[in-house]
């Protein structure tokens, strides 16, 4: 009898002292240029560990999709198929994440899905202007840093060798920089949106500021800043992840 009742107490104890799980969250996270899904791969690891919900699909021509990559590859492409994910998936409230040139996809998913995304995160990414291409966002950093690697239908990773296994970075179709986007719906005003400005010593990145940090802020978006490269999600996951949770903090 005695075991008995005290068996009953450790799981009343163990019952009562137990985490209560806060809110579910769904992320929607969109990889940068030449890279893929596998990104996040460990961001999607400790946010799925704490009961979000995480989708973080591949571009067509990249990643594990690079047997895919052809000319006729352009922004509508990329767009769609972030917009298809979250349609077939039925996705409602998401947290929408674009990653460096991500920034485009997800301002043209907010056009076609405004009533399915609760935040927009823009993750050191570029933030267009109605019309703008993103070569139009990178203005003179494209002649000195992109330009130099097209050949032909695609643009070479321009930052040094990249893995040559995979995972790894590929070639992106030419099509997706120079494809316009056109920006006019007027209820994606209305979506909560950051933007996460990454930081040398304190500092942004020059070319960051023109290509996203400083049209947030004309925006009034809340800018939170995050020590560190680049690439926050291959670098520092679990760092990024808090910063996500302190974008997200009501």
């Amino acid at each position: 009898m005695m075991k008995k009742l005290l068996l009953i107490s450790i799981l009343l104890l163990s019952t009562c002292c137990m985490a209560q799980p806060g809110a579910k969250r769904t992320f929607v996270l969109v990889h940068g240029a030449w890279s893929g899904g596998w990104d996040y791969a460990r961001v999607d690891s400790i946010l799925t560990a704490r009961g979000d919900l995480v989708y973080r699909p591949t571009l067509t021509g990249l990643g594990e999709r690079v047997h895919l990559s052809n000319a006729k590859i352009n922004l509508t492409t990329y767009i769609n198929d972030v917009v298809n994910v979250i349609r077939f998936e039925n996705l409602s409230d998401v947290v929408l994440v674009g990653h460096s040139f991500g920034g485009m996809v997800i301002s043209g998913v907010a056009e076609q899905l405004p009533d399915r995304i609760s935040r927009l995160i823009y993750l050191d990414a570029m933030v267009p202007n109605d019309g703008e291409s993103a070569r139009d966002v990178c203005g003179k950093i494209w002649d000195g840093m992109i330009a130099p690697f097209v050949r032909d239908s695609l643009v070479l990773y321009p930052f040094g060798a990249t893995s040559q296994s995979p995972p790894m970075d590929v070639p992106q179709p030419l099509g997706t920089y120079l494809e316009p986007l056109r920006i006019s719906n007027p209820a994606v005003r209305h979506i909560p949106t950051s933007f996460i400005a990454m930081t040398k010593n304190g500092q942004t990145n020059a070319g960051t500021d023109k290509m996203g940090v400083d049209r947030a802020r004309v925006r009034n978006w809340p800018v939170f800043k995050m020590e560190g490269g680049h690439y926050a999600m291959r670098e520092q996951p679990a760092n990024l992840v808090k910063k996500f949770d302190q974008v997200l903090a009501p």
